[in-house]
């Protein structure tokens, strides 16, 4: 199954298991964030709804892309400026592309499984 995601202004086809480098995403290393904004959702059958799924994924590390260099000149004016610039990025590891609800109801599971052990 795969999933076309919408994060940093950008749009991404992702499947279980793809690693993508994105804009900055708030979360440390081994942080668990869901893609909120899912476009599409298709298969091997055909497209599916988006509104029913979710996509989680691992943070591999916070990272800076390459340098870009910026250089400005005005010829016979004496006028030079040159700059550098790297844009910071967040490295994800695409975990599941799944139903919306699914976490909702493990994290449920776990709540009660916990209170039955308090008693």
């Amino acid at each position: 199954m795969f999933a076309v995601v919408r994060t940093g202004g950008k749009q991404y086809r992702v499947a279980a298991g793809d690693k993508i480098a994105v804009e900055k995403l708030a979360g440390e290393a081994g942080d668990t964030v869901t893609l909120g904004d899912v476009l599409l959702v298709g298969d091997d059958e055909g497209l599916k709804d988006a509104g029913k799924v979710a996509v989680s994924a691992e943070i591999i590390a916070q990272a800076k892309s390459e340098k870009v260099i910026v250089f400005k000149k005005r010829r016979r004016h004496n006028y030079r400026r040159k700059n550098g610039h790297r844009q910071q990025l967040t490295l994800l590891r695409i975990l599941a592309v799944g139903d919306a609800a699914a976490p909702a109801k493990k994290a449920a599971a776990s709540k009660k499984t916990a209170a039955a052990q308090a008693d």
